[in-house]
């Protein structure tokens, strides 16, 4: 029976970001993705001009019918998150719309390169290393691994063994965990904690392509 995942995030119209590649890599996999929008956007953020809608008011909505129709869900996947409303109804999907052998994935889109982004607040960041305590696995950058454990975001190259601390340390949060986006010298790297450890590193390309990240928890929830 084909597997679904329950996938909530905002819907950025142009430029190849959240929904958009998720639903792709998901189905790709074999999988049928359930997408729940946060919030409609014309294009991703890194575009100016960029127009908005905030689909909040609907989401528990749409929880509630899922409930009612009795649909269980082998993933519940968050990813940007834009209130503290928003986080309940994250959390309200995962105690009841997630499969009882099923998996809550949790990205914590909170900032990146050193910076938290305008829209987030220490309360948002409280609220979302909370949030991350329902998780089976959180998949932070570095950046939001530095504001998960309450340290202020630096860009510091790591050396290899420090790269793996730091992934192993969020296991203080949730059972597993994922950093993307390491600095490690010439190479970019990604660091996985639980029972399955491992770091991978590639030669570092210096250019931004927005929704990468989206791209690799889709393939890896995939």
């Amino acid at each position: 029976m084909q597997k679904k995942v329950l996938a909530l995030h905002d819907l950025s119209g142009f430029g190849r970001s959240s929904l958009v590649p998720i639903i792709a890599a998901i189905s790709a996999a074999g999988h049928q993705c359930v997408p729940l929008p946060t919030a409609y956007f014309s294009t991703h953020m890194a575009i100016p001009g960029w127009e908005t809608v905030d689909l909040t008011g609907v989401m528990p909505r749409v929880i509630d019918q899922y409930d009612r129709l009795g649909l269980r869900f082998e993933s519940v996947y968050a990813g940007f998150l834009g209130s503290a409303d928003q986080i309940d109804c994250v959390r309200d999907a995962v105690l009841r719309l997630k499969s009882e052998n099923g998996t809550a994935f949790i990205d914590p889109v909170m900032g990146d390169n050193g910076k938290a982004y305008s829209t987030v607040t220490p309360a948002l960041i409280d609220r979302i290393r909370a949030l991350c305590q329902s998780a089976d696995l959180i998949l932070p950058n570095y950046t939001e691994a530095q504001l998960l454990l309450q340290r202020e975001p630096c860009t510091e190259p790591l050396t290899d063994e420090a790269a793996q601390a730091l992934a192993d340390e969020l296991t203080t949060l949730a059972p597993g965990a994922v950093v993307t986006g390491l600095p490690l010298g010439k190479y970019i790297g990604c660091a996985g904690s639980g029972k399955d450890r491992f770091l991978v590193k590639k030669l570092h390309i210096s250019r931004s392509f927005p929704g990468t990240g989206d791209l690799y928890g889709a393939v890896l929830i995939g």
